[in-house]
Parts: structure tokens; C-alpha cells; sequence
């Protein structure tokens, strides 16, 4: 059953080209299945979360985020009774438009696009769900409802809103300009994607070396679950990898348990009478006061000690670099990208370079680095 401010796949929106039904799924539904069917979902596997492919194979890639982040929603969807499909649809498409390298990849590109409208991974997921994926006889994209596309839009300056809402009048843009919000399930990811991958970094982190067990005394809602989990379990004093993760798992749920509490006070303080009043409300999804510090403290500790860390720094700019030589040796000589791409440059310019770089998986964009210069794309051990 759905709350009624949850948004009913029977009242949606609707897609750009209306197509019939497909029972027994749901419009959301089917929105999902189109996104794991899609190429861009596959390349996820090798897209940089923090650490690059070749440094290891346990390291979660924006697939396996992707795969948490959904995880995580439905488990808060279903206690508020929002719509799990929508949130699952939404979650698994919001890293699409990745960069290879992760944000040093997406920074890079956004400098090469400074003279072209520049470069933003939020708009760029919703470019590869609206035209770069090419699997239907009747439409370029995947065709999503607009509900699963404003989720995957969740950022989109004034200008470029505009330029949308002129190709799509009342489409996916008009809320940033009318200062609205999007469904309470776009809210929802919004959230437990900072949630997942700040907790996730953390797990990370120490498994590459570059955090440590005595370094996480500084955050303080690791050291509270530390502490319970060895209240609990005091046999984990001797092996820290378990302790590790039972502090860890104990971390997340009690972020997932926060939002539910603060979410529903915010809905019962505000009482939306349905999907399309939310909107005109105040954001909803939330934080308790308590867990946002924390969470903020915990955000603020890992971009000191893990995302600054010289190791990850150096192999940073080796991505911006690395990312910069392909964007130009493909502007200047668009016959070394696929003869598709390198028709569609004298047409649409380096916009068609953009996509192409940021459709790249880590190990396709360092072979291609390789290809065109003849040098390693990372240094090797």
C-alpha cells in the first residue's frame, strides 16, 4: 500500500513518446528494467567510486554504489511507504552520466567544455537515458517517466533548466524554476547516496591503507558504534576487520533509522495530501538534527584524511591528465573516435567528445590514453 503522498505509477507524468502498456509491470518498473538492460548501467562495473580499477578488486565502483544506494532506499521506501520501484529506478540510473576516474575524470571534462557549455555528471546521466542509449526502433534513450528522470536530475543550474524547459515545456526542468521539489523518492536517494558512500568510503578507505583504524577515533559516530559493537561482541577486540564491519553495518542503519523517524515527523508536521503537494513543500526527506552533524562530521573527516591523501591526490591529477589528452586528441583528430562519433562531430562538435569520454569505463579510457601516446596511462609497480 502507498502513502498517499507517494507517487502512483498509475498517475505518472507520463514519458516523452507515449508508448502502450507492459502488465504486469508498472511504469516504474519497467523504467528500472530499461535501466539494468542499458550499456551505460554495465560500464558502471568499471567507473571509478574513489579508488581507480587497477588498484584493486574489492573496491566498490559506481555499479556497486549504485547497487547500495538502491538497496538502501527501498529499505526506507517501504517503512514510509513511498514507492520502491520509482526509488530502485532512480538509484540505479543516478551514476550514469559518470566520468571515467570519478570526479576528477567529470573535473577535467568540465574544464575541456568550458568554451562548449561545459560539463556536469547530473545532466549528463539524464543525456544518457533521454538520447545516448540507442536500444529502440522508435526513440533515442531509454523513454523513462518523468518522475525517474527528475531523480536522476537532481542538480541543474538556472540557465541550462531554461534551455530545457524550452525543448520541454512542464518537462523534467520546470521545477528548478519555480523553486519546487521533486517527489519525495527523488528526496529520498538524494540522501542515502551521501549516506552509502560516506560510510562505504570509510570501509574503503581502510582496506587500501590510506585510512586507519586510531585515525577514525576523530569521527564521532564511528566511535560510538565501535563502542557498542564491542559491548556487544567484546571477542571483536582481536580482530579488527570484523569489528570494522559490525561497526560499519551498525553505522548505516542507524542513518537509514534516523531518516525514517525525522522523515515522518516532517510528513505528519506537514501533511501532503498527495504526491504532487509535496512539491510545494519545504524538502521532507531528512535528517534529525543529531545524525546531520554527525554526518557532517563524518563528510568533512574523510574529505580531509581519505580524498586529500596524497596518494589518492597524485592519482587524481593523473586522471585529470589523462582525461585532458583524450578530450583533445579527439577535438583535433575526431577520426580516432568510431566512425559514428567522428560523423556526429561535424555535426553536434565537441559535445560529441564529451560523450564519448564520459561514456568510457576506467580501463577503456588508460588503453585508448595508451593507444594515442604510446605511454602508460598509470605508473606501474
Amino acid at each position: 500500500m502507498l502513502a498517499r503522498y507517494a507517487c502512483d505509477p498509475a498517475r505518472s507524468q507520463g514519458r516523452r513518446i507515449g508508448e502502450p502498456a507492459s502488465p504486469p509491470r508498472t511504469e516504474y518498473e519497467r523504467d528500472r528494467d530499461r535501466i539494468v538492460h542499458s550499456t551505460a548501467f554495465r560500464r558502471l562495473v568499471y567507473k571509478t567510486q574513489v579508488f581507480v580499477n587497477h588498484e584493486g578488486d574489492l573496491f566498490r565502483t559506481r555499479l556497486t554504489h549504485s547497487l547500495e544506494v538502491a538497496q538502501l532506499g527501498r529499505s526506507v521506501a517501504r517503512a514510509l511507504s513511498l514507492n520502491e520501484d520509482l526509488v530502485e529506478a532512480i538509484a540505479l540510473a543516478h551514476d550514469l552520466g559518470h566520468t571515467p576516474f570519478g570526479h576528477a575524470g567529470q573535473d577535467a571534462l568540465h574544464d575541456c567544455m568550458g568554451k562548449h557549455g561545459g560539463f556536469e555528471h547530473n545532466l549528463q546521466s539524464l543525456r544518457v537515458v533521454d538520447e545516448l542509449e540507442q536500444r529502440y526502433p522508435r526513440f533515442d534513450g531509454l523513454n523513462l517517466c518523468l518522475e525517474t528522470r527528475e531523480g536522476i536530475l537532481k542538480r541543474c543550474s538556472v540557465p541550462v533548466a531554461a534551455a530545457l524547459e524550452v525543448a520541454e515545456p512542464g518537462g523534467v526542468a520546470r521545477r528548478f524554476l519555480g523553486q519546487q521539489q521533486p517527489s519525495l523518492e527523488a528526496q529520498l536517494i538524494n540522501l542515502v547516496d551521501e549516506v552509502a558512500y560516506n560510510v562505504h568510503d570509510v570501509d574503503d578507505g581502510v582496506r587500501s591503507g590510506l585510512l586507519s583504524l586510531g585515525q577514525l577515533e576523530a569521527v564521532g559516530l564511528y566511535v560510538h558504534h565501535r563502542d557498542a559493537a564491542l559491548a556487544d561482541h567484546p571477542q571483536l577486540a582481536d580482530s579488527p576487520r570484523r569489528l570494522l564491519a559490525d561497526a560499519l553495518r551498525r553505522m548505516l542503519s542507524a542513518q537509514v533509522h534516523d531518516i525514517i523517524a525525522a522523515t515522518q515527523r516532517t510528513l505528519d508536521q506537514h501533511g501532503p495530501a498527495d504526491a504532487d503537494a509535496v512539491r510545494r513543500l519545504p524538502p521532507l526527506v531528512c535528517f534529525g538534527p543529531t545524525m546531520r552533524e554527525q554526518s557532517t562530521q563524518l563528510k568533512r573527516f574523510l574529505h580531509s584524511a581519505l580524498y586529500r591523501h596524497p596518494q589518492v591526490m597524485a592519482t587524481t591529477q593523473r586522471a585529470r591528465d589523462l582525461v585532458r589528452v583524450l578530450f583533445s586528441a579527439y577535438a583535433q583528430a575526431p577520426v580516432q573516435m568510431p566512425p559514428e562519433q567522428a560523423a556526429a562531430f561535424e555535426l553536434r562538435g565537441h559535445r560529441v567528445v564529451a560523450d564519448y569520454v564520459a561514456g568510457m569505463t576506467d580501463r577503456f579510457a588508460a588503453r585508448e590514453y595508451e593507444r594515442l601516446t604510446g605511454q602508460p596511462a598509470f605508473a606501474r609497480d
